[in-house]
């Protein structure tokens, strides 16, 4: 990575905010012309707190974690380059990047250097009802460059 690059990092977990969140990053990167925008995805081994609260989905297709967390990922990423996402951040290089975990950690490290960090406002936990998840709370009070926090777009129902 060149030591002038001008990149922004996003977490993407498959969930609705995180799509919002790459979407907005793509459409960031492409207007102040920050060349990168790096999706992340965490994976870690599912243990008795992971499985109980639901942070991540069980393996489908005999796929372990790490593979898991890349389909995810390129499928997110597949979405928001598509036509139907983020249309007018063609310039803008995305690097799939899928790290071990915990995820407010490995988001922390490759935030690093970064113009800006971008995270959903919640994830793929348990908690339901909650304004700001753990991680995107965890990121905005130690991250090492600006965060923007990025709520989906309300459904009705």
């Amino acid at each position: 990575m060149a030591g002038n690059e001008r990149r922004i990092v996003v977490g993407v977990d498959g969930s609705d905010p995180a799509a919002a969140a790459l979407r907005w990053a793509l459409t960031q990167a492409a207007a102040t012309g920050a060349g990168v925008v790096e999706a992340v995805n965490v994976w870690e081994l599912p243990g008795y707190y992971t499985l109980a609260v639901g942070v991540l989905p069980p393996p489908t297709e005999g796929l372990e974690p790490e593979q898991l967390a890349g389909r995810i990922l390129a499928e997110a990423v597949a979405r928001e380059t598509a036509g139907g996402g983020a249309s007018d951040a063609s310039g803008v290089e995305v690097r799939r990047l899928v790290l071990p975990g915990p995820a407010a950690a490995a988001l922390l490290r490759q935030a690093e250097g970064a113009e800006l960090l971008v995270v959903g406002s919640r994830g793929l936990g348990g908690f339901t009802g909650v304004l700001l998840g753990s991680v995107s709370r965890h990121v905005v009070e130690h991250a090492p460059c600006p965060v923007v926090v990025v709520r989906a777009p309300r459904q009705d129902t």
